[in-house]
Formats: structure tokens, C-alpha cells, sequence
């Protein structure tokens, strides 16, 4: 999870369908809009592109209980089916960070460890981070149901994939540190934009003293 810049002002379908008693929050204005600012990738996992999109509500509106909620620009996100239905337990409902405000990066790690990944806030009084990361976390590893183990395992195994490119292309850089193309590539790859940067960034980061010509990359 990385921070996103959202476009104002909102979609104008949205204070049009607020009016009605059955609006919809997803018109073609919001839509389109949503994947611009999110650049196609899912807000919580960062799969990308993304395959089955959905508008997600940062805070729940509880089918209708919060109006308010329902059609605040603010408070839809786009994501993928699997990180929304896996969002949708009790415990995630007093809300995650906002990434449209804050910067994820500054308050919780992203790491991949092997073939395991680790999320943790940096503060552990921190509550809002911890619920983010244990949500982040959840994503790769929640395995209560055997679909839940297949879309896990896929998007585990794409995070491996992009990680993979980002250390062999880290080696590149380490044989030739002159090379522009290599640093195009790095800094592609180390753009919020990219798919998984949050772990990208995060693994510069822990490897500063290697790559410190990298560091401007992921400011």
C-alpha cells in the first residue's frame, strides 16, 4: 500500500445518485476516474493490472446505514474482489489508514521474505497501522477457504515474480553502476505507480548502504 493522489473535483454522478433512494456509487464517471488515480492497481494488495476491480468503501456504509459514506468521494477506493471481501470483517471496520491522506510507507514495512510476507507497523501502539498491515497481511496469507488459498497463492507468487525482477536488476546495477537503462528500469520499478512498490521500496530502503544512489527514487 502506497499513497495515492485522488483527482478532485468527484465525479459528478456521485452528488446525482446521492439523491436517489437506489443511487449507485459505481457510474462510468467514477470508475474511470478511480483506475486513473489508482493506476489500475488494487490499494491494498497492488496487483497489477487489476483483473476484477471493485469500488470499495474505505469506511463501511453498511447498506445504506451511512448515507454519508455511501457516496463520499473520498471514501471509495478501487480494489480487487479479493482484498474487498477479506476488508469486509468486523475488525477492519473502525477503518484502515487512508492512503489518499496519509503515506503508508512512513508508518508500516513491507517485506518479502522468502516465500513468506511480513507486515508490520512501525509503531506497535500505532492502531490504525497495525490494522492495516494485519489487513495487508491477510491478503497474502488468509487460507479459511479453498478459493481464499488460490487467490493467496496468485497474488504471492506475482509479488514473487515483480521482486524478482527488482533483485535482478539491482545486480545490474551493482555490475554496471553507470548503466542509464538499468536506472531507468529501477526507477520505473520503484514508482508508487508500479505494481507492489510498497515492497519495492521497502527492500531499497532496508539496503540503503548498497544502493543509496537509489534512495531518491523512493522519496
Amino acid at each position: 500500500m502506497v499513497k495515492v493522489e485522488r483527482t478532485f473535483p468527484a465525479p459528478g454522478s456521485l452528488a446525482i445518485e446521492s439523491q436517489k433512494k437506489t443511487g449507485h456509487y459505481d457510474k462510468p464517471d467514477v470508475i474511470r476516474q478511480l483506475r486513473e488515480d489508482f493506476h489500475d492497481k488494487c490499494y491494498i494488495c497492488e496487483i497489477k493490472p487489476l483483473q476484477d476491480p471493485e469500488v470499495e468503501h474505505l469506511l463501511p456504509h453498511e447498506n445504506g446505514k451511512y448515507p454519508e459514506r455511501k457516496f463520499d468521494w473520498k471514501n471509495l477506493f478501487w480494489s480487487c474482489g479479493h482484498c474487498n471481501k477479506i476488508k469486509n470483517q468486523e475488525k477492519y471496520a473502525e477503518g484502515i489508514l487512508d492512503c489518499c491522506e496519509q503515506d503508508p510507507e512512513e508508518r508500516i514495512c513491507f517485506r518479502l521474505q522468502e516465500d513468506n510476507v511480513d507486515v508490520l507497523a512501525k509503531d506497535g501502539q500505532d492502531e490504525k497501522a497495525a490494522r492495516t498491515a494485519e489487513l495487508v497481511w491477510e491478503v497474502f496469507n488468509k487460507k479459511n477457504t479453498e478459493m481464499r488459498v488460490v487467490k493467496s497463492e496468485m497474488r504471492l507468487q506475482e509479488l514473487q515474480k515483480e521482486m524478482n525482477i527488482l533483485y535482478d536488476t539491482l545486480e545490474n546495477i551493482k555490475k554496471n553502476p553507470s548503466s542509464k537503462t538499468t536506472a531507468r528500469k529501477l526507477k520505473a520499478l520503484l514508482r508508487r505507480e508500479s505494481g507492489f512498490a510498497a515492497f519495492k521500496r521497502c527492500y531499497v530502503r532496508d539496503h540503503a548502504e548498497q544502493f543509496p544512489q537509489l534512495l531518491p527514487y523512493i522519496k
